[in-house]
């Protein structure tokens, strides 16, 4: 195989468009924690960090519901289900990312390294709640909602209140849109015995569950540019991202829910690349 094509379809296995979810949160928190930009070492170390993590992760989840993609027709086609990706070569994938992990982890500072066993056991284990818990939905938002602290730690080597609130909002934004996400696999969930909110309790009780989530994200958010003190531009941001959340829910309904990958990938992905902008303005703002 070209090597190429097998970059392309590693990216495609990994979903690597998918970053945009978690690492603008991060970025926002490093913002916030060195008061502008840190060191280029730093940034690289965190944005390494922050690809290796959600790479190792994503094989891992790969991996792990290997069996069910390939039963799944939605998943049947992807690259490590049809065969396109080798489990051997996933698996090396995986180990380098593990590596560049954890080095990151060890040259950024002593508590990010010390840590690191506990981020890698969501990221490697997360895939598997979903084999006795619904709140799979809750434990997934948690283990991107790492992100916002880990970068916090990574620049300043100290917990803090702003970091844990905005980790609260990122858990509870990602948990959101997975329990819409996971509604598309309601049928092939009930019948391979998989938990998930959708399959539980149904489509219309998801859809309520996604909106408190959502809403409860927003508070966070709030409490997060709060606890920091941030700017008017950030919260210019949040009034901005906020009827992008209800718009969201709107294009979604019991009847219909046709419109699900434009509420995941396309609204979900301009909140964050938002909410970085302005975060950014902010920044760059009070450095004036």
């Amino acid at each position: 195989m070209g090597v190429l094509k097998k970059i392309g379809l590693t990216l495609s296995m990994i979903k690597f468009h998918h970053t945009v979810f978690a690492l603008p949160f991060a970025l926002i928190s490093m913002f916030w924690a060195a008061g502008g930009l840190p060191s280029m070492r730093t940034l690289f170390l965190i944005l390494l960090a922050m690809v290796s993590s959600r790479s190792l992760a994503m094989t891992a989840n790969r991996i792990a519901d290997i069996e069910f993609d390939k039963r799944n027709p939605r998943t049947m086609d992807w690259p490590l289900a049809s065969g396109e990706l080798s489990l051997s070569f996933a698996w090396l994938f995986l180990s380098l990312n593990l590596v560049l992990f954890v080095l990151s982890a060890y040259l950024l500072n002593d508590l990010c390294f010390y840590l690191s066993p506990v981020a890698l056991l969501f990221l490697l284990g997360y895939s598997f709640t979903k084999r006795f818990t619904w709140l799979c939905h809750i434990i997934l938002g948690f283990t991107d909602g790492i992100a916002p602290m880990g970068a916090w730690l990574a620049v300043t080597g100290k917990w803090a209140l702003p970091p844990m609130w905005l980790s609260l909002a990122v858990t509870f934004w990602v948990a959101g849109f997975d329990v819409l996400y996971s509604i598309q696999d309601i049928d092939i969930d009930k019948a391979e015995r998989l938990y998930s909110i959708p399959s539980r309790f149904g489509i219309k009780a998801s859809l309520w569950v996604s909106a408190v989530l959502h809403l409860l994200t927003f508070v966070c958010y709030g409490l997060a540019a709060w606890s920091f003190g941030a700017g008017m531009f950030f919260y210019a941001g949040l009034l901005l991202i906020a009827p992008l959340l209800v718009y969201e829910h709107l294009i979604i309904t019991p009847d219909d829910t046709t419109r699900l990958d434009a509420a995941f990938f396309t609204v979900n992905g301009y909140i964050s690349i938002l909410l970085l902008v302005f975060a950014a303005a902010d920044a760059y703002w009070r450095l004036k």
